[in-house]
């Protein structure tokens, strides 16, 4: 049965009495990409990525740890199983938004340098980017678009090669040359990772929910979610900031509440 999304064929498999998901390539056309998910994969193993378990590149096989609650995609009605819905409080819900931008922190500051999210045109794009785990923390798990930004060589990235739409994504992803001007990728300017940074305050807003106490916190990352949405890509912060201003609040909030056990979870 089909688990975990991305672009190869994803079945739920058993290997050595542990579940496991088994990413089997469907289309040759996509074999590169498949081998660059693996290397990236293998590179990028820690907290933030899902479990690499084993791979067969003859076969274009990956086996990673599966996680049963899939993506991030539909998370309220995850929140509203029976199990976990004692989990659907604002601390968890602050915490997962934590988790979002530790990731992309790490990207930005990964062992092969500066990687951009890049399957990340819309919010469902974004959030099937990553998996759920059963204590609901978030793991990244579609590692085959992280072009990589280096600003000694000049390097920027662009995002496939066709013309991007919407809120969504950043200004700076958008065509310049208005609705008059026939799009073409070549003249189409390059960016670089504060791409992501703009998308972070919408994630942030859908992992928040509409629970008590979301807003509250809406409030309190208002100022920092202001910043990563200029227009200029340049004065946006890092991903580094808004990752302490998020750890920062949690504290404080937690600290605040003085909960007993609810520091303990984090």
């Amino acid at each position: 049965e089909d688990v975990h999304e991305s672009r190869a064929g994803v079945f739920l498999g058993e290997w050595r009495e542990r579940k496991v998901a088994l990413s089997q390539l469907t289309s040759p056309v996509l074999q590169d990409d498949f081998l660059h998910g693996l290397e990236m994969l293998k590179t990028l193993q820690s907290k933030h990525v899902v479990t690499l378990l084993g791979y067969c590149k003859e076969n274009f096989a990956i086996l990673t740890e599966y996680h049963p609650l899939g993506s991030l995609k539909d998370l309220e009605e995850k929140f509203n199983l029976p199990r976990y819905q004692s989990f659907n409080t604002w601390p968890n819900r602050l915490r997962l938004a934590v988790d979002y931008v530790s990731i992309i922190s790490y990207l930005h500051n990964s062992p092969l340098g500066t990687l951009v999210m890049c399957d990340s045109s819309d919010l469902d794009k974004v959030l099937s980017q990553f998996l759920l785990t059963t204590d609901f923390r978030i793991v990244a798990n579609d590692l085959d678009a992280l072009p990589l930004v280096s600003r000694e060589r000049g390097q920027l990235v662009k995002c496939g090669h066709r013309q991007l739409w919407g809120k969504f994504v950043a200004p700076e992803q958008l065509w310049p040359y208005g609705e008059d001007v026939e799009f073409d990728d070549e003249r189409m300017p390059p960016y670089d990772e504060k791409t992501d940074i703009w998308k972070i305050p919408d994630v942030c807003d859908y992992l928040l929910g509409h629970g008590e106490g979301s807003d509250i916190i809406r409030l309190h990352l208002f100022d920092i979610h202001k910043e990563c949405k200029r227009r200029n890509p340049a004065e946006r912060p890092s991903a580094q900031t808004v990752l302490t201003t998020y750890k920062h609040l949690l504290m404080s909030l937690l600290k605040d509440s003085a909960a007993p056990g609810m520091r303990d979870m984090l």
